[in-house]
């Protein structure tokens, strides 16, 4: 387990881990009102938490599988990332997909964060096509090169 620092400006608790086992904490709406989004309509979502994440990992953004089966409640860039150095407030880019306006009601859980491990990488320059693997089943075909969708 990480230790990761927390700054709390919401009026609400601290997120947690619901159940033995889960991979992500809610996090929920710090608002003093409801929102309504309509439909397909994106907004940012402020949660008063601030996170203090150890170089060498990042918070993905996830949406929550009840809030998006339930409502069409989802989030616009996901899995968002919150870098380490990223020392301000997460915010949610919140977006309803259903065909309905949607409400998010003040310490609503409108998403979840993980705690994912990333490693730097180091692009070296391969301009000779020796030095690089060319060869592979799939070589450079994607988005439906197997014919399946």
């Amino acid at each position: 387990m990480i230790n990761i620092g927390i700054i709390n400006n919401s009026d609400f608790a601290n997120p947690s881990y619901n159940l033995v086992g889960d991979s992500g904490m809610d996090l929920r709406a710090n608002i003093k009102e409801e929102i309504v989004l309509k439909p397909l309509e994106r907004r940012l979502i402020p949660t008063g938490i601030k996170l203090d994440i150890p170089s060498g990992y990042e918070i993905q953004i996830r949406p929550r599988s009840g809030a998006a089966l339930k409502k069409g409640l989802s989030v616009v860039n996901t899995p968002g990332t919150v870098d380490s150095n990223y020392k301000g407030e997460i915010g949610i880019v919140a977006i309803n997909l259903s065909n309905e306006n949607i409400s998010i009601i003040p310490g609503e859980r409108i998403a979840q964060m993980v705690l994912m491990k990333c490693e730097a990488m180091n692009l070296i320059d391969i301009n000779d096509s020796e030095s690089f693997t060319n060869s592979s089943e799939r070589g450079a075909g994607g988005f439906g090169h197997t014919g399946e969708l």
